[in-house]
């Protein structure tokens, strides 16, 4: 029933108009996404890196149905790159992209032919791309595009999530040379099914994941907030022999960022995936609505630093 209500919610406009002028919802807002404009992701980026910190961008724009959106959104991560590039943040920051953002749904040539510039633009001034994952019916296809970019643009990373009952098998496949892999736990509300439904079991899955992904001779990206997670994917590293600088952590903006600091003050590397874009309304309520445990997660964040 709360994700009904939140859903509905997110389709209201009048809803959203509260939400972004009230005082408490912008500083909610500020809180966990970066601004509006290219000016304010490269800005927090900027403050990111003077912490330490490393950053992956994401332009705030999902659902396209018309190729003119596919267009603009590509036409943001250039922009976007470029400035990287030019405030010489490249080393400390790369950008994430959903492909459906991008034209999947349109036409997944289109969306390729949109990432590979993207790819070119990275490649250009330094830095890297990962492929967001999203709903099960894409996995197949986003994990195909991964590959043929890989051909060209060897270090593009991709998206696996732990609740799918496939992950554990494509963490194996996909964890050789070069590759680069961010294990998530998923969002999207799934059907049983395709994707496992109690928390312990995602929470089995994705160590399972880890121990994949550590295995391999690829680079893992472990994006999780859970303490017991975090520690146990310092122990599995340590298992595997792997060195601080052979994985990273990753933590969404405004979330726990005492825990990031920390991280990365004992030497690990610790990368925040940072949203910017006039549609963080859709952002926050997807965010809240994909899981229920993410109201838990951003109310106490509201109240914490840690």
């Amino acid at each position: 029933m709360l994700r009904s209500v939140i859903l509905a919610a997110a389709r209201s406009s009048k809803i959203e108009h509260l939400v972004g002028t009230a005082p408490v919802s912008r500083s909610l807002v500020r809180r966990y996404v970066a601004g509006e404009a290219t000016a304010d992701a490269v800005a927090c980026a900027r403050a990111l890196a003077a912490d330490g910190l490393l950053a992956t961008l994401d332009y705030l724009g999902e659902d396209t149905v018309v190729a003119e959106q596919a267009d603009v959104t590509r036409d943001e991560y250039l922009g976007l790159l470029a400035a990287l590039g030019a405030e010489g943040l490249a080393a400390t920051s790369e950008v994430s992209v959903k492909l459906s953002a991008v034209g999947q749904r349109i036409d997944p040539e289109l969306a390729y032919g949109h990432a590979r510039r993207i790819c070119e633009a990275a490649a250009d001034v330094g830095t890297t791309v990962t492929i967001d994952m999203e709903d099960h019916t894409v996995t197949d296809s986003t994990l195909e595009i991964v590959s043929r970019l890989r051909e060209d643009f060897g270090d593009t990373g991709a998206v696996l999530q732990a609740y799918l009952r496939r992950t554990e098998d494509d963490c194996k496949a996909h964890s050789g040379p070069g590759s680069r892999i961010r294990l998530c736990k998923g969002a999207y509300k799934e059907p049983e099914s395709v994707a496992y439904q109690r928390k312990l079991d995602v929470d089995r899955s994705y160590v399972r994941c880890v121990n994949a992904l550590m295995a391999g001779s690829g680079y893992p990206m472990l994006a999780t907030h859970d303490p017991r997670l975090v520690e146990i994917a310092i122990d599995r590293a340590r298992w595997f022999d792997r060195e601080p600088d052979s994985f990273e952590f990753q933590m969404l903006y405004g979330i726990r960022p005492a825990e990031q600091l920390r991280l990365a003050a004992e030497g690990y590397r610790m990368r925040v995936y940072v949203p910017y874009g006039d549609q963080w309304y859709g952002y926050l309520m997807r965010r809240m609505a994909e899981r229920p445990a993410n109201v838990a997660v951003f109310a106490r964040s509201l109240w914490t630093k840690s």
